[in-house]
């Protein structure tokens, strides 16, 4: 008699993936502290607690780790569909000055300057750190200049994606090379005294800070 029953089918341990949010999370965090160079899989490992076989089991190289984290860095909580409209530019950028948005820009740009000696020697990353910290504060900011050129507050010959970039442009400086915090004083002032003008918006009765 011929056996037709089938074999035995080993099967192996399903992967558990419920932890990669907070691996990814504890990623950032020792990425933001002491750079792509000083961190390693192991202190990743311990900030978020879990097994090291884990973590190594996951993602096998620290560049893997890092590309998926910065790849699924929490977005701000700011929508660009729905966005503050004061009837004015400075209102409505002062607007979306919360505390918890501003910390939350300094932790991507710290990040940023975590990954600076990464995208040095592979710049193909380059794109995926520009969509994960940059776009996200620029398309905003996009949508606000385009409402206020179409209200005619700005110059119609305003250059609408320069603008867009000036602020996330001056605040990487400022916490890439300058080692300074992007806090509400620094976004206040670089609103009135560069962004605003280079947009042509008169001068403006100074909102509360």
């Amino acid at each position: 008699m011929t056996d037709t029953s089938a074999p035995a089918t080993k099967l192996g341990r399903k992967r558990d993936h419920t932890r990669d949010p907070e691996i990814l999370d504890a990623a950032l965090d020792v990425l933001a502290e002491v750079g792509y160079d000083r961190m390693t899989m192991d202190m990743v490992a311990a900030r978020a607690k879990a097994g090291k076989a884990t973590v190594y089991r996951r993602w096998p190289s620290k560049a893997d780790l890092v590309v998926e984290a910065v790849a699924c860095m929490k977005k701000s909580d700011l929508d660009p569909s729905d966005l503050p409209d004061t009837g004015t530019l400075r209102g409505d950028l002062i607007a979306i000055m919360k505390p918890h948005n501003v910390v939350d820009a300094e932790k991507k740009l710290r990040v940023m300057a975590g990954l600076v000696s990464m995208l040095a020697e592979n710049p193909e990353f380059g794109d995926a750190v520009n969509a994960a910290i940059v776009e996200p504060r620029a398309a905003i900011n996009r949508k606000l200049l385009q409402r206020a050129a179409d209200r005619g507050e700005i110059r119609p010959d305003a250059d609408i994606e320069q603008l867009a970039l000036l602020g996330p442009s001056m605040a990487s400086y400022r916490v890439l090379v300058l080692r300074k915090p992007v806090d509400r004083a620094f976004l206040i002032k670089m609103l009135d005294d560069i962004l605003l003008p280079a947009a042509g918006v008169r001068e403006q009765t100074a909102a509360s800070q």
